[in-house]
This record gives C-alpha cells, sequence and structure tokens, in this order.
C-alpha cells in the first residue's frame, strides 16, 4: 500500500507523517503565549476558527532555538478530535511512501527519541523519519 505523507524539516533532519493526519500547513506569523504551558508549547493560535496549541518542535526534540524564518511552517495535525499545530523549519513536499520503503528504527534511536519516530522511510539516498504525531504531541500538550 502507497501512502502519501507530508515532509517536513526541523534542524538538518527530514521528518515525514501521514498526509490523512495533516489539516493544513500554513505561514507562520507567531502565537500567542498561554501561562503555565510546557516549555515546547509556543501558545496558541486560530486555525479555521479553532484555537490550536502550537508545539516548538526544535524544543521538543530538544535542538537548539532560531528565530522564526520565511520558511517556517506550522503544520496542523489531527489526534482524535483536537487540531495540533507543530512548528517546523520548513514544509514544501510531500511524498508517496511504500510499505517496502518503511523500515523500524533502530534500536538506539526508539530509546532515545522517546517514541516520537515509529518507522525511517527510505528514499533514494534520503533518510525521512516517520513521527507518531501523538507521541510527539503529548498529552499534556492537550490539557489532558
Amino acid at each position: 500500500m502507497i501512502v502519501l505523507h507530508v515532509v517536513f524539516k526541523v534542524g538538518s533532519a527530514e521528518y515525514a507523517m501521514p498526509a490523512g493526519q495533516v489539516l493544513q500547513m500554513e505561514s507562520y506569523s507567531g502565537a500567542t503565549t498561554v501561562p503555565g504551558a510546557p516549555p515546547y508549547v509556543l501558545g496558541i493560535v486560530q486555525v479555521r476558527g479553532r484555537v490550536v496549541p502550537v508545539i516548538n518542535l526544535r524544543a521538543r526534540f530538544g535542538l537548539p532555538d532560531v528565530a522564526p524564518t520565511l520558511d517556517s511552517r506550522i503544520v496542523v495535525g489531527q489526534d482524535g478530535e483536537r487540531p495540533v499545530a507543530l512548528l517546523v523549519d520548513s514544509a514544501r513536499e510531500v511524498v508517496n511512501l511504500a510499505e517496502d520503503q518503511l523500515e523500524a528504527p533502530p534500536a538506539i534511536l526508539v530509546e532515545e527519541s522517546q517514541g516520537y519516530v515509529k518507522s525511517v522511510a527510505r528514499l533514494g539516498a534520503r533518510l525521512l523519519m516517520v513521527i507518531d504525531f501523538h507521541n510527539v504531541i503529548g498529552e499534556e500538550s492537550l490539557g489532558g
């Protein structure tokens, strides 16, 4: 089976998530901060009339913070009924990935990535880490 994935970049690595989980992508113009939110939650934005939390994937993945650029995007995904936006360095590509292109991540990656990466896709010479959206956003980021 072939599944369409949205590809985005955070730091020097490329990540992907199934397009079926993505509601939309748009430019990032800032978020309204929320007192007491975890450090990786930038705040909230309005998307299609809904209030959506924004998670800074650089902070979530333990990477140094950088100022947003014109390439910065929010990738709005859905976990159950709740939409959550991911701030990424860039997102401009969609790719089809077949099951035979996906493999389990190496054991050390599973241990160190806190379940954020569920598989690794080989796309020619490129390696894309397919994220587990539910684990990346975490229950605490949804107020649950």
